[in-house]
């Protein structure tokens, strides 16, 4: 590693005799010649990221031909100008304009054109890497002859096509699995995980790693991106003169030379591993994601077939970029960059001091995400031992941060010494936002309001963190309604990404505005709904839980229908996501369901729930719902709760014949579906990106179908009508569907513009 003031004088004195020549400026590189080396700049003019499309792709082009071709210039450095980004990627827009697969296989080619230009230089080239490195960006960097990589906390290389549905198409698939050998680079590929310097350097991705500098004449980013550039250029030059060999990649002990070469040149071994990860793929996603097996295939072909390895990859890419999935996990992107953006603009006053009132899970989970963003964050709670373990809660997630190498232990210390806990409200004289995460009781909530309000300057913006609860009812007890808001976090907080926010028709524009900049500040995406019986996601979840009752009902068993909810595509079981919520919430929610819709959302029998929570069956909380908690058990082996079993046993409907499998996933998953419109139709949700995203993330909705409306213009939505008439005939009004889905039908328009 280069780090420590010697270097940093070395590069100075480098830099003090150094003769530089400047050279080519276009809109996105610009090159110089310093001592020698010809140093490449990637800066896209008012972004905050470098992405690789047509017209940076013909800059960067122009500029490395320049610098390939100037006699001066003995090596190449290739460096960014952003200090958090060297190349962030494809620009996506440009994939998801493309109509036809060989539109996408010409990017492709272009793509593995330019990188295997870089590569065939007969000049030295070193990728100088800091911020992130990936998907193209980091297929770029493959094809340089040497990789130093700033160590600092935005420092990520990672290919993470198959988060879209597509694989490295710019000769990633080739490059990568023989650099760091076959199992990592599929790990790599398979997850699309990111690997920081430090461990990119282990993984043998990068070749050596700089220690950021501290600040000084200029910001330490500033700063550090200068230190890189000189340590880039002084490896280039002795690669240039001989005094430094380009790295052979070969391992020095006969372990790690046989581990890695073993699966590249033995087909037996290189069979096994990609039997392995095969299976572990069918595992997770059960085959309903094409790209993690392609993946697989184009870097087993690639091995085996060296001359058509390129060609493959950018046929198999061009494949991909036209399924269904790949165009689901796109939309689901760009509606997630939506979401992360504020549409009720800046507020005039932005919140500074926080305050979160019930230190429970959700009220740690909350103070949690704030800590790192606010200068003042106040948890209370009305006695000292619940603050207590309000306190280790916060504290067991910043120490699992400090063990993954997320924190400093630090950085831990200070966050944890800057919460202040309070039994009374002595320091809310400035807070600018409260968030209330007490229990599920009107009563106590207008009580708390009062209360609040009391103690808080006039600007203080309340927020209910409730799930089903209407705003408008706890706004009540407000006198400044305006300024009221409801504000709907998922659990565990720290690891769910949803924020749902809900408005009331006094909730000002301002507030709202604010509402989001905070959820934003705490790293959330972000949907803002109307309020509404259980706002959009608490509503979808009731008329899902309701139908997956009906099944159970129907004699559909826990077990059983938790496969078939994994095998269509959610991340856990029907019975399983019961628990997880809790059947007590359910509970209440089902009550509330009952008073607004009547059956048309419970489906299932009320009295199944009721007397679950009767007899304590509370759900995972409690160690005890649908199945047992707190043993070794995980997924399919964990065993259903006997006390549950024989109350589901008791309401069964005799001689009812138990639904298939199919009608099962179906019946659910269109119940969803249909729930969703109807909160479009009622404007409850703004528009169908805000739905896609809210259940995704929310509820993790099927993502390979890429949310209820996405789905209903890939599925059609006359075939969506006509098989929920099916279900309304045989099985009743609850399947009457949404009469704006009926609309899109007759008139063929799609929610997805």
């Amino acid at each position: 590693m280069l780090h420590g003031l010697k270097s940093l004088r070395t590069g100075i004195k480098y830099a003090s005799s150094s003769v530089c020549t400047r050279g080519l400026t276009n809109t996105h590189c610009r090159t110089r010649i310093e001592n020698g080396v010809g140093v490449l700049t990637f800066d896209t003019p008012d972004s905050k990221v470098n992405v690789l499309n047509e017209a940076f792709g013909a800059d960067m082009k122009a500029a490395f031909e320049e610098l390939r071709d100037a006699p001066e210039a003995k090596s190449i450095v290739l460096i960014s100008g952003k200090h958090d980004c060297f190349i962030a990627g494809a620009d996506i827009h440009m994939l998801a304009a493309c109509k036809s697969k060989e539109e996408v296989q010409t990017l492709a080619e272009g793509g593995q054109q330019m990188i295997k230009a870089v590569e065939d230089c007969k000049k030295p080239v070193v990728a100088a890497i800091s911020g992130s490195c990936m998907g193209g960006g980091l297929e770029v960097a493959l094809g340089c002859h040497y990789r130093i990589a700033l160590d600092q906390k935005k420092t990520a290389l990672s290919l993470p096509e198959v988060m879209l549905g597509l694989l490295p198409g710019s000769g990633g698939t080739q490059r990568l699995p023989k650099l760091i050998g076959l199992p990592n680079a599929l790990q790599m590929m398979l997850t699309g995980s990111p690997a920081n310097a430090v461990k990119a350097k282990k993984f043998g991705l990068v070749n050596e790693v700089v220690k950021p500098l501290g600040p000084g004449i200029a910001s330490p980013e500033e700063l550090s991106l200068r230190f890189l550039e000189k340590a880039a250029i002084k490896v280039a030059g002795q690669l240039a003169d001989g005094s430094m060999k380009k790295p052979s990649g070969k391992k020095k002990s006969f372990v790690a030379r046989q581990s890695h070469n073993l699966p590249l040149h033995n087909s037996y071994v290189r069979n096994f591993v990609c039997k392995k990860a095969a299976e572990g793929v069918m595992k997770k996603t059960h085959g309903l994601y094409p790209a993690p097996l392609k993946i697989i295939d184009t870097v087993k072909n690639g091995l085996e077939n060296p001359k058509t390895g390129y060609s493959t990859e950018a046929s198999n890419f061009g494949d991909l970029a036209m399924t269904d999935e790949s165009a689901a996990l796109i939309n689901i992107f760009f509606g997630k960059q939506q979401c992360e953006k504020n549409a009720w603009g800046k507020p005039e006053r932005m919140p500074q001091n926080v305050a979160v009132l019930g230190a429970g899970l959700m009220g740690a989970g909350i103070a949690t995400v704030s800590l790192e963003k606010f200068p003042k964050v106040v948890l209370k709670d009305i006695s000292d031992t619940a603050l207590s373990k309000g306190e280790d809660m916060v504290g067991d997630v910043f120490r699992k941060k400090v063990k993954r190498k997320k924190m400093t232990q630090f950085e831990m210390d200070r966050l944890m010494s800057s919460l202040v806990t309070e039994t009374d409200y002595s320091r809310f004289n400035d807070i600018d936002i409260v968030i209330e995460a007490v229990f599920e009781d009107i009563n106590l909530k207008h009580k708390i309001i009062k209360e609040v309000e009391a103690a808080t300057p006039d600007h203080c913006i309340f927020a209910s963190n409730t799930s089903a609860l209407p705003i408008t009812d706890l706004a009540k007890a407000s006198i400044r309604p305006e300024n009221f808001i409801g504000m709907h976090y998922f659990s565990p907080v720290d690891k769910m990404p949803l924020l749902e926010i809900i408005t009331t028709d006094a909730t000002s524009k301002e507030t709202v505005s604010a509402a989001v900049e905070v959820g934003l500040k705490q790293k959330k995406t972000v949907i803002v709904v109307k309020d509404g019986p259980g706002f959009y996601t608490t509503r979808v979840i009731g008329a899902l839980m309701g139908e997956a009752f009906a099944c159970i009902q129907e004699g559909t068993s826990p077990v059983d229908l938790d496969k078939l909810f994994v095998k269509f595509g959610w991340p856990v079981g029907g019975a399983t996501l019961v628990d997880e919520v809790g059947i007590d919430v359910a509970h209440k929610v089902t009550k509330y369901f009952l008073e607004v819709f009547g059956d048309r959302i419970s489906a299932g029998d009320p009295k199944i729930i009721e007397e679950l929570v009767q007899a304590g069956c509370l759900g995972r909380k409690s160690g005890k719902g649908i199945f047992l908690y707190g043993g070794s058990g995980k997924g399919k082996t964990r065993p259903i709760n006997p006390v549950a079993q024989n109350i589901l046993n008791r309401f069964k409907k005799e001689g009812q014949v138990a639904p298939s499998g199919e009608d099962v996933q179906w019946r659910t998953y269109m119940r969803s579906v249909n729930e969703a419109a109807l909160c479009l139709q009622e404007e409850i949700i703004a528009n169908p990106v805000d739905g896609n995203i809210g259940l995704i993330f929310g509820i993790g909705h099927c993502p390979q179908r890429g949310g209820p409306f996405q789905f209903l213009d890939t599925y059609g939505a006359r075939q969506f009508v006509d098989k929920m008439r099916h279900y309304e005939e045989t099985i009743g009004f609850r399947f009457e569907p949404a009469q704006i889905i009926i609309d899109y039908a007759n008139s063929g328009k799609k929610f997805m513009k």
